[in-house]
């Protein structure tokens, strides 16, 4: 080796070790850390998405949703929140004493909202020229049939009206025998406020067991709706 090759070696490994030192430091302030966790111990379901056949309740904020399918009793605010073809009316009534009253059914049984106390009561406004109402139907009937009558009191209320007189009434029940809860066909006039406010249809007033205006609705309700509503607190 030459005088010359041998003072190049010295430099050369010097300047080897100050770039690997380099390249040691760039990567120790530029590698990538690890994600830190978010909300410990809940998903996001953005991130993975639950169908609704397989849905199951998660810890923390669960959405709603989750809770109705589940069986867990949802808030009803989180129920109105999630509603798609019905909003809340009457909200000025929410809390307040149902008002009284006394109607016939169509086959001549008389009803007193307040015999009904300690049992929810559903009230529901229709009428048969009502495309919507119509829809509810299918949903009332399996309502009846999985909710006991020891639980749950069911009045549909059909105002009597140039298109909605009680023969079109009972001529709809002829028609649609598998109608299993109560109908009574009457007049606005007859039934005290708030009741006798109702100028949208379908038209719903939930009354718990207390005998208080728990909530009421205008437009489509669907089974699942329904259960919430009655479920949530």
């Amino acid at each position: 080796m030459t005088e010359q090759n041998k003072q190049k070696s010295p430099l050369v490994a010097i300047l080897i070790s100050v770039i690997i030192i380099a390249i040691i430091v760039v990567w120790a302030v530029v590698k990538p850390k690890p994600a830190e966790p978010t909300n410990q111990g809940q998903v996001n379901q953005q991130d993975r998405p639950v169908s609704d056949d397989t849905a199951t309740p998660l810890p923390g904020n669960a959405g709603e949703s989750s809770k109705i399918e589940t069986g867990l009793k949802p808030s009803l605010r989180g129920v109105i929140d999630e509603a798609k073809t019905w909003g809340p009316a009457f909200e000025s009534w929410l809390g307040r004493p149902a008002p009284d009253f006394s109607l016939t059914d169509l086959t001549g049984k008389q009803h007193k909202l307040s015999d009904y106390r300690g049992k929810d009561v559903m009230l529901i406004f229709w009428a048969t020229w009502c495309g919507p109402c119509r829809m509810e139907i299918p949903h009332l009937i399996e309502l009846r049939k999985t909710t006991g009558q020891d639980k749950l009191a069911m009045l549909a209320i059909s105002l009597i009206g140039p298109r909605n007189t009680t023969e079109i009434v009972k001529s709809f029940l002829e028609q649609n025998k598998e109608i299993n809860y109560t109908v009574c066909s009457i007049s606005a006039g007859d039934m005290p406020a708030p009741y006798n406010m109702v100028n949208s249809i379908p038209c719903s007033f939930f009354i718990d067991p207390q005998g208080r205006i728990k909530l009421a609705t205008i437009g489509l309700l669907s089974l699942k709706d329904t259960k919430a509503i009655l479920q949530a607190q």
